[in-house]
């Protein structure tokens, strides 16, 4: 490991391990981390959840789960290896007691000093508040400012609740201490929309009103709520994909250049996006902000159940499984661009993308021509399923007549013996090593909620219907109605 690769040595404590993401993201994460050396040695692992396990079936969770994950990819000398860094920890994260059992394992004597231990929150919100001050029970949120505490989203259901939970946090831990993770953020697409933007200077300068028509920014899933009822139908895409992911991509695309590739000075940018967003009045909002519910529908050739008739969900809910909204952002880069950002479940593909769409050429030099009526040229940054950056220019065609065609310029910035960087791998190394740029900032959270207020509000008195779209589809027809002209439409299937 080089120099300017060393991480803190610390113990790292995964509440809820047991759980879909500790098995889907965390666990294989660190797998990749220890296949590629980037984890001291002296690192260890603490799990914890609810059963009452020892550590020999905390192992052979581990393996199964791992096997499931990473299929050809599991190595058993290597799982030995990673698995030997884990103990586990049984108890409910509500009753102080668990936290006496954790302490007394931290404490077991280790190969070297630790300097730092990282609490993994892979649990429901609503168990954020018991762990901060449970921990504060049994004094492991001491020394003041040296442990890290990770927060998955959501961060509150509403803007206070956001204040509240906030408030309770820092009366335990600083704000440098909280890493609330969006691993959006972590993807290397997103990584590299600042390298793309502020180190090319033919991109730069047509990175604003006077070039660009349009942003539209989708997160389409294909999939449908599974076994998360429980959670989605109090939550709604709204608060589960917009307010976060979708709004963090939004800030990344409309920010200025930081002063300095710094946490804070990033940071900063990115809030005056968020406070630079004009207000949606409640009379507009029909004009900015649409809302669908998923019906059955045929999804990969089968009839996929609607969400109605999905496990655990209420009857006559009308919890959103696809939103749709339009903002303005009011600053000297982007005045009159409107950005329009989409996200729901049980479309037509799953796919991510920043789609952004350049105004027409001035001139009307093709008229009276084959050429009359052009497509506008695009930059498209794809973050799933392929990650890539595209750029759509047109060409003359080859043969006789003036016709064009578009093409496609893909700037790859992966050669093809480099292996794929999952996203919270990047952030798992990111929270070890203490830097916190690609995390959220409470005045982030906080403004993020301020955009989106006006939607909830105006959508928790509207409880006698939702429309629909049928499962399979690229959602309803209506979303449209939210273009500000008449030539604009959605970009699908890039």
């Amino acid at each position: 490991m080089n120099q300017d690769e060393l991480i803190d040595p610390c113990s790292f404590v995964i509440f809820g391990a047991t759980g879909h993401l500790a098995a889907t993201k965390l666990l294989p994460a660190l797998y990749h981390l220890e296949a590629q050396q980037r984890l001291p040695d002296i690192t260890s692992f603490v799990a914890t959840a609810r059963r009452a396990w020892d550590d020999a079936t905390w192992r052979a969770h581990m393996e199964q789960a791992l096997r499931a994950a990473l299929g050809e990819q599991f190595d058993s000398a290597l799982f030995r290896r990673f698995a030997d860094r884990f103990s586990y920890a049984p108890g409910d994260v509500t009753d102080v007691e668990t936290y006496k059992r954790l302490l007394a394992e931290l404490s077991k004597p280790k190969a070297g000093p630790c300097s730092n231990i990282i609490f993994y929150l892979a649990i429901k919100p609503s168990e954020f508040v018991p762990v901060a001050e449970n921990l504060a029970a049994v004094g492991l949120d001491r020394p003041r400012g040296l442990h890290r505490l990770v927060v998955e989203k959501p961060f509150g259901e509403d803007l206070q609740s956001a204040q509240r939970l906030n408030q309770v946090l820092h009366e335990h831990f600083d704000e440098q201490q909280i890493y609330r993770i969006d691993h959006y953020l972590g993807k290397e697409t997103v990584q590299n929309l600042i390298v793309f933007r502020f180190a090319n200077l033919m991109i730069e300068p047509l990175w604003n009103r006077n070039f660009i028509d349009s942003v539209q920014i989708s997160v389409c899933e294909s999939a449908g709520i599974s076994t998360r009822a429980d959670y989605y139908d109090k939550t709604g895409a709204l608060r589960d994909m917009l307010q976060n992911h979708l709004m963090q991509l939004l800030t990344l695309t409309a920010m200025e250049p930081p002063p300095a590739l710094e946490a804070d000075a990033l940071r900063d940018e990115k809030v005056k996006v968020l406070r630079s967003i004009r207000p949606i009045a409640r009379r507009a909002l029909h004009s900015h902000a649409f809302r669908a519910q998923y019906v059955s529908g045929i999804v990969d050739g089968k009839l996929a159940p609607g969400y109605q008739d999905e496990p655990g969900v209420e009857h006559g809910s009308v919890t959103e499984t696809f939103v749709a909204a339009k903002f303005l952002i009011d600053n000297w880069r982007w005045r009159g661009v409107p950005f329009y950002l989409r996200t729901g479940k049980r479309l037509a593909q799953q796919q991510s993308v920043i789609a952004i769409r350049f105004k027409h050429p001035p001139q009307q030099l093709f008229r009276e021509t084959p050429l009359e009526e052009m497509d506008p040229n695009w930059i498209v940054l794809g973050l799933q399923p392929a990650e890539r950056m595209e750029l759509e220019i047109h060409a003359r065609q080859p043969g006789l007549g003036l016709h064009t065609r578009v093409i496609q310029m893909n700037a790859g910035f992966r050669g093809g013996d480099e292996r794929p960087i999952e996203a919270y791998e990047a952030l798992l190394l990111e929270i070890m090593r203490g830097n916190p740029t690609n995390f959220i900032r409470f005045d982030e959270v906080e403004w993020a909620w301020r955009v989106i207020e006006p939607i909830l509000e105006y959508w928790s008195q509207e409880r006698d219907h939702i429309p629909t779209y049928p499962a399979g589809s690229w959602g309803p027809d209506a979303a449209s109605r939210l273009f500000e002209w008449d030539y604009q439409e959605w970009r699908n299937a890039v």
